[in-house]
């Protein structure tokens, strides 16, 4: 009673500022309504560096791979306390080589009639793995640290623990932008921590975590926030939690969509070979050219088809086996890793059961913490708090869902995501697309076709200004009644055919202003050779008419009363897909053509809105 009582005055002089945060004996952390206190010294700590077994050979020179680690532990836990970790994995921390990207100015592919492909420009697709790799920055050299992050957990009883992706930096092995292996090699740090997997110092010395509870929460942004997807997706125990930020669930819809290569935002050409060539930055310039250049062959510019390759890649078919809980984060305005990763895995997560909490902000790809937000350094104490150290603060029992609003003021908590009382409500285009043709409730019968022609030179957001444009076709609501809210994936349904057998096909949905300034609310892409599925390319006969179905990336918007929603049909996306030259032809049938809408509060809010 006497220590609880210790415990808790210095907890309350902790967080009024009249005592200073310091290294205390091994009593263990503070926690003042759910969460931990700044109780631990964060510069008088223990750090090791140390190198953890994997049991993959990537690099194949016929050892087992090395992740390199680094622990910054309380000096407290020398003495037998024991803590839990978060921990950090990334490619990143030695930097990154110069890369060349794919050149994206190309002729799209055509299946021959053997099955084959046609280059019709003659492109070289693939580039030569072993010309674009470039001089490495080197490995690491100094101690890793994450400057937002580390003071914050030491200081309230967290270990925190840093390890460089396999052929990054210190360690061994080789860089494969998803593989199995980096998987692999990320979970033995967390079998290390629970006693599995064996560990090494520079001297050859093995090395045990004797000083962790063995309770793992993993985080990161990015690259850094997908490793914990792929670890989380082999339901490893000892992994408590995870909080994944702008993170990737499934590698091929960052580098593809349905068929079509489709660039992350502002990296167009980029692809897995580049990002593998980009983080190979351990010294051994050689030992991973092959298994890059194997990335180059696999990764299938040409058809852009899924493959078991991709498959490899991708973690929300593993949602079943995830133990942890998780908290998915991602920006609203996310267009290098879109929000189809996170939405796909975060519905995944719910139908297995995962316990789950998803924050929807409106910045891009980026951790909110730069948002300066008390409430996300609440969040991200509550959660660790609970899912790491067991306190009952009633995060789990709370809203699952907390969104930032337009006005980048307003946060709301929501039961969940997609928000309650979403459903389906369907508009259809009528007539005078190359202008401005309308988009109602009504199906036209009578039929009419419109046509439009391809100008890869032009950006869709240009295009989708203009008044008029033989590059595109645009279908407007009138100005809308009320708010109109779209939570969760919106799809068009077309009736289409070509004059060419290869085009791409990109449909925007689109807000506009009274003003008639507009903004692409989202965005999406398909390759219709890809019409039955992203696995199987078929080929397109010129002139013939097919169903197309183009699934936009998952969005959460409030377009406002007076604005109009505009639907936008054109074909290549000067900053996402391949960009053969102009003048492919696009025709549109209007009475076979569908625009499907997650609106909150489904058809009669749509009809309340657009009367």
């Amino acid at each position: 009673m006497k220590r609880a009582r210790r415990t808790a005055l210095l907890a309350a002089l902790v967080t009024l500022g009249f005592v200073p945060a310091v290294a205390r004996a091994a009593e263990g952390p503070v926690f003042v309504d759910g969460e931990a206190q700044p109780v631990f010294s964060s510069t008088d700590v223990v750090r090791e560096s140390l190198w953890v077994r994997a049991p993959v050979d990537s690099d194949r020179d016929g050892r087992d791979d090395e992740v390199y680690t680094e622990v910054v532990r309380q000096k407290a836990t020398d003495q037998g306390l024991k803590v839990p970790v978060v921990f950090f994995n990334s490619p990143y921390f030695s930097g990154g080589n110069e890369v060349t990207n794919h050149n994206v100015d190309v002729e799209l592919y055509v299946p021959n009639r053997h099955g084959g492909l046609d280059r019709r420009d003659g492109s070289l697709l693939k580039a030569d793995a072993d010309e674009r790799i470039a001089a490495a920055v080197g490995p690491n050299a100094g101690r890793i640290t994450s400057a937002r992050y580390e003071a914050y957990f030491v200081s309230r009883g967290f270990a925190v623990v840093y390890a460089e992706s396999l052929g990054t930096g210190q360690s061994t092995g080789c860089p494969t932008s998803g593989g199995r292996n980096e998987t692999i090699g990320s979970r033995s740090v967390i079998d290390w921590l629970n006693g599995r997997a064996s560990a090494r110092d520079a001297d050859g010395k093995n090395v045990k975590a004797t000083w962790t509870t063995g309770k793992v929460g993993m985080m990161g942004v990015s690259y850094n926030g997908t490793l914990p997807n792929a670890v989380a997706s082999t339901g490893v125990r000892g992994l408590e939690t995870i909080v994944p930020i702008a993170a990737i669930s499934s590698w091929y819809d960052y580098y593809r969509a349905d068929g079509a290569v489709v660039a992350p935002g502002t990296y167009q050409g980029e692809d897995l070979d580049v990002l593998a060539d980009y983080v190979y930055t351990r010294a051994d310039r050689e030992i991973c050219k092959p298994v890059i250049a194997d990335l180059v062959k696999k990764q299938d510019r040409v058809t852009g088809d899924y493959s078991a390759f991709w498959d490899e890649r991708n973690y929300v078919k593993d949602a079943s086996k995830v133990r942890a809980s998780v908290l998915a984060v991602h920006g609203l305005n996310d267009w290098n890793v879109k929000l189809k990763n996170v939405s796909q895995w975060y519905a995944a997560l719910r139908r297995n059961g995962v316990e789950h909490k998803i924050w929807l902000h409106q910045s891009g790809h980026t951790d909110p913490d730069v948002l300066r937000s008390v409430e996300w350094r609440r969040t991200l104490n509550r959660w660790f708090s609970h899912y790491l150290y067991g306190v009952d603060n009633g995060i789990q029992r709370e809203p699952k869902a907390t969104i930032q609003r337009e006005d980048g003021v307003t946060w709301t908590d929501e039961a969940d995501w997609p928000a309650p009382g979403t459903s389906t409500a369907r508009v259809y285009p009528s007539a005078g697309g190359s202008a401005k043709g309308g988009l109602g409730l009504a199906q036209p019968h009578r039929p009419v076709v419109e046509s439009l022609t391809d100008d890869a030179t032009v950006t869709a957001e240009s295009l989708a200004n203009l008044p008029s444009s033989p590059n595109r076709l645009s279908y407007g609501t009138r100005a809308l009644a009320t708010d109109l809210r779209f939570s969760g994936t919106a799809k068009v349904s077309l009736g289409v055919s070509f004059d060419k057998p290869a085009a791409n096909v990109t449909a925007l949905l689109v807000d506009r202003a009274p003003d008639g300034t507009s903004r692409v609310i989202t965005r999406g892409w398909t390759d219709p050779q890809n019409r039955v599925s992203p696995s199987v390319t078929l080929p397109v006969k010129p002139g013939k008419q097919y169903k197309v179905d183009v699934e936009l990336e998952p969005k959460d918007y409030v377009v406002k009363a007076g604005h109009a929603v505009e639907f936008v049909l054109l074909s290549s996306d000067y900053d996402y897909t391949l960009r053969p030259k102009p003048g492919a032809g696009v025709s549109l049938d209007l009475a076979s053509t569908t625009v499907e809408l997650p609106v909150v509060g489904g058809p009669s809010a749509l009809r309340k809105a657009v009367g």
